[in-house]
């Protein structure tokens, strides 16, 4: 497994498997799919992105997010959907995509400690 992420700035830390299911978890609880639905929805595409860094030392940040979208894309369309809804409002506010990367790959946010985004009402881990 990659042992370092590297966020869209060039800094770099240590990788951490539990910050991209949060990600996706965050995503995929903006749909209204059952609780059992959205935990194999984690776990797979979770399970997907590790395994593909298993023959890396290091990883970028754009990587994990195309990977994790892609398995969405496949896996549950609606997730990948909630993910870049997202982003796009948050693009509009404040640079979203490298926030979104940062929160994806489990770089450190500028608000939303420990790498994930927050959603702006609830203050709750959000997407990338």
């Amino acid at each position: 497994m990659a042992k370092e992420v590297i966020k869209k700035d060039g800094s770099r830390e240590p990788f951490d498997t539990e910050k991209i299911r949060k990600s996706i978890r965050a995503a995929a609880d903006h749909t209204d799919l059952p609780e059992e639905k959205k935990n194999e929805i984690v776990e797979k595409v979770a399970f997907n992105v590790i395994q593909m860094t298993d023959e890396k030392e290091e990883i970028a940040t754009s990587e994990i997010r195309e990977k994790i979208l892609s398995e969405l894309d496949n896996l549950e369309p609606v997730v990948a959907e909630a993910w870049r809804k997202y982003e796009e409002g948050k693009g509009a506010e404040e640079g979203g995509e490298e926030r979104a990367e940062e929160g994806a790959a489990g770089g450190e946010g500028e608000e939303g400690g420990e790498g994930e985004v927050q959603t702006e009402e609830s203050g709750e881990e959000k997407v990338e």
